[in-house]
C-alpha cells in the first residue's frame, strides 16, 4: 500500500464542521453511526465483540477519532473484520491509510468500477463549482480528486451481492455520485446504509451542513457527474422501502418520514436534486 495521497498537516479542503461532529446513535442494536465533522461513518456488529465492521473512513486525519469510537462501541484492542467503502471520495477514505497501519492485515472492499480510483490509476472528475448552491458548492474546487493507492489491501467486492463480514447485508451498485458507488441494504429489517446516492442534508449549504438541517436531497452537486445514473440509483433505493437510511450525510431518517420523503425524492429526483446549471448537466 502506497501512502502517496494521504492528506498532509496542511489539509483544509472543507474548513467547516457541523453541530453533529463528534456525535453518534445506535440506530438499530448492531447498527451505530458516528459524525466525523461532516460526514458519517458506521460501524456494523454486535458491541462488545470483534464481529464488526468499519462502513466508510471518513475524513482526513480522524483516524485516532474512528479508533477510539470503535473501541468504546466493541473493546479495545479489538479491530474490524474489513472495512467496507460504499466510494472513494476524499471524505469517505480520509483515515484510511492510517487506519490500515494500526490496523493491520484488514481487507477493503469496494466496487469492481471504483478500484482504479482506489489504487491510484484515475481521478475523479473535477467538482463544479458552478452548480446552485452555498458556500461549501463555491468551496468544492479545492477539495482533493487524486486517486489514493491502496495497492492490494483493496478488492473487489463479490459478484454475488453479498457483503464480506456483514451477514445479512447486500451491496447495491448505486452509481452517479461515482461510478463505482454502492449501498449497503438489509433485507430482514429493511435498514439501508445510502452512501452519497442520496443524503439528509442540503450539503451545497454551510449553513445547513452546520445545523444539519434535516432535508432529503440527492448527491451532492458539486462531486456528482452523472444525473442520469445518480436518478436511477435513488430510484431503485426508493423501491426497497427500506426502514430507515444512514446517509453519508446528515441525520438518519426512518420510518414514514423516509418513507414520504425519498418517495418524493425519487418521483421529482429532477426538480430536487438536479442542479439548473453546471457543467455535469448535460
Amino acid at each position: 500500500m502506497e501512502k502517496n495521497l494521504s492528506y498532509g498537516e496542511d489539509y483544509q479542503y472543507i474548513p467547516a464542521t457541523s453541530l453533529g461532529s463528534g456525535t453518534g446513535r445506535e440506530i438499530r442494536p448492531d447498527l451505530y453511526y458516528h459524525t466525523i465533522q461532516i460526514v458519517n461513518i458506521c460501524l456494523v456488529g454486535t458491541p462488545g465483540t470483534d464481529e464488526f465492521v468499519l462502513v466508510d473512513a471518513g475524513m482526513p486525519h480522524s483516524a485516532d477519532k474512528i479508533i477510539s469510537v470503535a473501541e468504546e462501541r466493541f473493546g479495545s484492542g479489538r479491530n474490524p473484520k474489513a472495512i467496507i467503502l460504499t466510494h472513494g471520495h476524499f471524505d469517505h477514505v480520509g483515515a484510511i491509510v492510517d487506519l490500515l497501519e494500526h490496523w493491520k492485515d484488514i481487507p477493503v472492499y469496494a466496487h469492481k468500477s471504483e478500484l482504479p480510483y482506489l489504487t491510484g490509476e484515475k481521478s475523479y472528475p473535477k467538482p463544479d463549482a458552478t452548480v446552485e448552491g452555498g458556500m461549501v458548492a463555491k468551496m468544492s474546487p479545492l477539495f482533493p480528486v487524486e486517486p489514493i493507492n491502496l495497492g492490494t489491501s483493496v478488492q473487489a467486492l463479490p459478484e454475488d451481492g453479498t457483503v464480506p463480514y456483514m451477514p445479512g447485508f447486500r451491496w447495491i451498485h448505486t452509481p452517479g455520485h461515482t461510478p463505482g458507488h454502492v449501498s449497503l441494504f438489509r433485507d430482514q429489517d429493511r435498514a439501508l446504509i445510502a452512501g452519497d446516492a442520496f443524503v439528509t442534508v442540503k450539503q451545497e449549504y454551510l449553513y445547513r451542513v452546520f445545523t444539519q438541517e434535516q432535508e432529503i436531497s440527492g448527491p451532492p452537486r458539486y462531486l456528482t457527474p452523472d444525473w442520469q445514473a445518480s436518478r436511477e440509483s435513488v430510484r431503485k433505493l426508493e423501491a426497497l422501502k427500506p426502514s430507515v437510511a444512514i446517509t453519508g450525510h446528515g441525520v438518519p431518517m426512518e420510518g414514514e418520514a423516509l418513507t414520504r420523503n425519498l418517495e418524493k425524492l425519487a418521483r421529482n429526483f429532477d426538480q430536487i436534486a438536479i442542479p439548473d446549471h453546471g457543467k455535469y448537466i448535460n
